[in-house]
């Protein structure tokens, strides 16, 4: 079978949330398929480097070097070039995620949907981003899908309601999480990384983008909350904690960095940049708490990570989350400050509860591998290809 995958998405400089889960499904299947055939596409006038850097022999890159902006308008408005033909032949066509799009009609289509975050909450995009959305069409681009590969039933119920997908052709499929998350003894790695990023004694982390939807800026309040009004002076807590935010900057991130600069604790916030992927490990098992606020998730990397890492972890209780920590984590309600100060108190007070989450965190998380996402991923493939063979005999 010869596949087409989209890999444009692991040409960005910095990989986030989607080019992560690109990258770790891509690298785990072709350790596991050679069988098959991969044509990898991505279009890129000027030369840039791709995150996959590994060889393999039954994998080929086709570089095609438009106008990012000529491309893009010619895939929106006319529906060419089409992709499949410029790969040659394909059997089916595959895309971790929404992108400008042409595809001829006698190509096989399954797509992978993370999250509908801007149909629930536009106000939480830039003007330029609901627009790019606008172009996209991703209604369009699920319902012409011949599969959709969402990583949450939460993602699933929400195509469900909002595009009237029919159950049977979404496949929950859950992302993993990469085996170098895992608790760790402390050695000299440690201290270089909490050197590189100046790194305090003992803080509360999250790592993410800094954007409105992960709910940055109640946490630094609920922070603030912990560090001013809370029975802390008891437990010697005051001036003990700091609280990290790690991640890329993103939509009005002004504004979380405007809240932090307003609080009583204000020494005690700490921001850092993106953080190198082969730092994350050990950032996760410096941290004596994480919290993760987000409003919207459809999956949730950073809590898995952490918890993979036996760091007690804290998340709102909306969309996938949930569904993805279990009982191995502490729920919040994002919107209520102060129970979100409580739940990071209890956890650095409460011994018997650090423990449990301690022990139940790295259980939870081996749930998620991209070994058993890699081979439920195959079977949809399959499934699409010998679909495909039924159609064409009864034709």
């Amino acid at each position: 079978m010869v596949i087409g995958i989209d890999v444009r998405s692991l040409m960005d400089e910095k990989l986030t949330g989607i080019g992560e889960y690109t990258l770790n499904l891509l690298k785990a299947l072709f350790r596991i398929d050679t069988k098959n055939e991969y044509r990898l596409f991505y279009n890129s006038f000027q030369s840039k480097k791709c995150h996959l850097k590994e060889k393999y022999p039954n994998v080929q890159f086709y570089r095609f070097k438009y106008p990012n902006k000529i491309f893009n308008f010619g895939l929106n408005f006319f529906s060419l070039p089409k992709i499949d033909k410029l790969l040659g032949r394909v059997d089916l066509f595959f895309m971790p995620n929404w992108q400008f799009m042409a595809l001829s009609r006698r190509s096989k289509k399954i797509i992978t949907v993370h999250d509908l975050s801007f149909e629930y909450y536009p106000q939480y995009y830039s003007l330029k981003r609901r627009l790019w959305h606008k172009f996209i069409k991703p209604k369009r681009l699920i319902q012409s899908s011949d599969k959709i590969i969402t990583p949450s039933e939460s993602t699933k119920r929400d195509l469900i309601k909002l595009y009237k997908i029919q159950p049977e052709k979404i496949e929950v499929i859950y992302s993993g999480i990469g085996e170098e998350f895992k608790f760790q003894i402390s050695n000299f790695k440690f201290q270089k990384v909490k050197e590189k990023y100046n790194l305090p004694d003992n803080f509360i982390l999250y790592l993410g983008t800094l954007e409105p939807r992960k709910n940055l800026e109640n946490l630094i309040l609920a922070f603030d909350e912990l560090y001013t009004n809370l029975d802390i002076k008891e437990h010697k807590l005051k001036c003990k904690y700091y609280l990290v935010i790690a991640g890329a900057k993103g939509w009005l991130y002004e504004s979380i960095y405007k809240t932090a600069r307003s609080i009583k604790a204000k020494d005690h916030v700490k921001f850092i940049d993106y953080v190198a992927p082969e730092d994350k490990p050990y950032l996760y098992n410096l941290a004596s708490l994480f919290v993760y606020p987000s409003f919207y998730e459809g999956f949730g990397f950073p809590p898995l990570e952490a918890m993979a890492c036996g760091v007690p972890t804290v998340v709102s209780f909306s969309s996938s989350l949930l569904e993805v920590v279990g009982e191995a984590a502490l729920a919040i309600n994002p919107y209520d400050i102060r129970e979100v100060a409580q739940s990071m108190f209890e956890c650095l007070t409460d011994d018997r509860l650090r423990d449990s989450l301690k022990n139940k965190g790295p259980k939870q998380a081996k749930r998620f591998s991209w070994q058993k996402c890699d081979e439920k991923t195959l079977e949809v493939f399959d499934e699409v290809k010998n679909a495909r063979a039924i159609t064409k005999k009864r034709l």
